[in-house]
């Protein structure tokens, strides 16, 4: 971040899927790292299972919570269609991160053949890697948390990550996803 004046992530799912959370998460870690930051939620239906999109900004100054279209340095996306959904923010070096998963039925392949026109993509099988880890896919937001820190294509540090993490998530639920961020930083 050091030639940009902001930097906008877009983080794409449905609700249930912890989007909310993750956001929270990079925000305050974004604020903890000494920037501005601004959020904002934008969703279809606010409930379980409904198409979930957070603009997240964070920067020197930060004026508007909103991204522009062709704006997003970062799309994390809990399922492939939400990610195809938030390409209108893509530009050709927008990384845009993939949880390799769809929720309402479609072609996985073929989603993800139309994402890579947006972007660079990178896809994930995070739902399979956190089952194997934990049991269960709670923690999939998380484990893709901790690859956009492993990548660097989220400008924050992952002690800053773990301290907000620590800060956001209730405190019975912290050891296991402690756990998936370490495992997703290899």
């Amino acid at each position: 971040m050091k030639d940009k004046k902001e930097f906008n992530v877009i983080i794409a799912g449905y609700g249930g899927q912890g989007i909310i959370t993750l956001a929270d998460i990079i925000a305050r870690a974004a604020f903890l790292s000494g920037f501005d930051v601004k959020q904002a939620e934008l969703h279809g239906l606010a409930q379980r299972g409904g198409s979930l999109q957070i603009h997240v900004r964070f920067g020197k100054k930060i004026y508007s919570s909103l991204i522009m279209k062709g704006k997003a340095d970062l799309i994390i996306a809990l399922d492939a269609l939400e990610a195809l959904r938030a390409c209108e923010f893509a530009n050709k070096n927008t990384k845009i991160v993939v949880n390799k998963k769809i929720f309402r039925l479609d072609n996985l392949k073929k989603i993800l053949k139309r994402i890579k026109k947006y972007g660079e993509v990178y896809d994930v099988d995070a739902d399979k890697i956190v089952e194997e880890i934990t049991g269960n896919v709670t923690s999939t937001n998380i484990f893709i948390l901790g690859y956009t820190v492993l990548k660097k294509f989220l400008p924050l540090k992952k002690e800053t990550v773990l301290k907000a993490m620590e800060e956001k998530i209730r405190p019975e639920f912290i050891a296991e996803n402690r756990e998936v961020f370490r495992k997703a930083l290899k």
